[in-house]
């Protein structure tokens, strides 16, 4: 049990640390980063992010940010820029350099060339008196006490820091750019997360059968309906408008109180004036009406007029939850 609690207490330790080490960053923004964030949104190039080791994964971190977030970006190794990888930097390319120290052998020779080129320089470095710091036109100031490495080597709370002051920077460029949820799709269309800002309702009603019932239709006609059509759902439909619904559970509780449904038609069961959407709404906006009503299925229309139905069961298929 010894074992558990001197690992837990490591786990808190570095979090606590790496915290406030996080913490600390808010006191350590200044004019710096207003110029640099202004320089990139003001920028007709991209944004060229660059670093060593460790630094060098932070970059390609802040690189995929950047470009989901509507802000151009390449990523750069520092010292395969100093092999022939300086290529990739055009004209009007700001260079984002990455490094801890601002000092190392890399930075160095890569940092003159940099200016030499005449393209704006932005340093992420925990040293603003290094090299780096000197030569750069804009400093982010990562600065930590110590990392969260007992020997106080292993990057790690620098690498903290360096990652959320360039969510930062990503956060403030797409607030500068007004960027949306819609634009976000534009560049995240794959995986679940694409498929809430992208798919409509209309994507998967489409693809459904579209049961319907008039209101004078009888009862045996209903239950084929809803069986055929396999949703567990038909709409009433006069004038090709919705005026009710009925469900597999509206059938169960009428079967419990009548003996003989004969004579019944579907506006003696039928639920009236029930939950609808646009089949141009979003398939997130869907399930929040399902789950608020606790329902499973949804009528959908398209310009007052009855479309189909969307199903719980789809939503959950398409990642939508």
């Amino acid at each position: 049990m010894k074992n558990k609690a001197s690992i837990l207490k490591s786990a808190q330790d570095t979090i606590e640390l790496e915290g406030q080490a996080i913490l600390n960053l808010k006191s350590l923004l200044d004019d710096d980063f207003v110029n640099a964030t202004q320089l990139i949104y003001n920028s007709k190039g991209r944004v060229i992010i660059t670093g060593i080791g460790k630094s060098a994964i932070i970059a390609t971190k802040i690189v995929a940010t950047l470009n989901s977030t509507g802000t151009p970006a390449v990523f750069m190794h520092a010292a395969d820029a100093i092999h022939g990888d300086l290529g990739l930097i055009l004209e009007d390319d700001v260079v984002v350099c990455i490094s801890k120290s601002g000092n190392t052998p890399e930075i160095k020779v890569l940092v003159p060339l940099i200016k030499n080129a005449k393209n704006k320089m932005i340093a992420i470095t925990g040293n603003k008196t290094s090299f780096l710091g000197q030569h750069a036109d804009y400093v982010l100031n990562t600065f930590v006490d110590k990392e969260a490495c007992p020997n106080n080597l292993a990057p790690t709370t620098s690498t903290t820091a360096q990652l959320v002051l360039g969510d930062a920077l990503a956060v403030s460029l797409l607030e500068l750019r007004g960027f949306t949820s819609r634009d976000f799709a534009k560049y995240h269309p794959g995986g679940a997360l694409g498929k809430k800002l992208y798919l409509r309702v209309l994507d998967i009603s489409s693809v459904n059968e579209k049961p319907q019932v008039s209101l004078n239709t009888s009862i045996k006609e209903v239950i084929v309906e809803i069986s055929e059509k396999r949703l567990g759902v038909t709409a009433v439909v006069e004038d090709q408008k919705i005026v009710g619904i009925i469900t597999d559970g509206d059938l169960r509780r009428m079967l419990t109180k009548v003996d003989d449904f004969s004579s019944l038609t579907a506006k003696d069961i039928m639920s009236s004036n029930p939950k609808r959407i646009e089949e141009e709404a979003m398939a997130i906006d869907a399930m929040e009406v399902l789950e608020e009503n606790g329902i499973s299925q949804l009528l959908v229309e398209k310009d007052g007029r009855y479309a189909g139905v969307v199903h719980i069961h789809d939503l959950i298929k398409e990642g939508i939850i």
